[in-house]
């Protein structure tokens, strides 16, 4: 079962309730797996609006509703 006991952020729940591995997302993505394990620790971090934009686009594309303040709040 993925993040047991791991503190995770709505982004990271988001990525676990669809079985979506941050490896699979980055490749997708091209945002830096670095980053989105930082992302998905806590809803205090959160990523740049460029990152933002390509981690959506790629949620979008894989046939996900989902929108920017699904995630973090401006």
């Amino acid at each position: 079962m993925f993040g047991l006991g791991k503190k995770r952020s709505k982004f990271g729940r988001f990525l676990d309730q669809n079985a979506i591995t941050q490896q699979e997302i980055s490749k997708v993505s091209g945002v830096n797996r670095n980053s989105i394990s930082r992302i998905t620790q806590s809803d205090e971090n959160k990523p740049s609006m460029k990152n933002a934009s390509k981690l959506i686009k790629a949620l979008k594309k894989a046939g996900y509703n989902v929108d920017y303040d699904d995630f973090w709040s401006m």
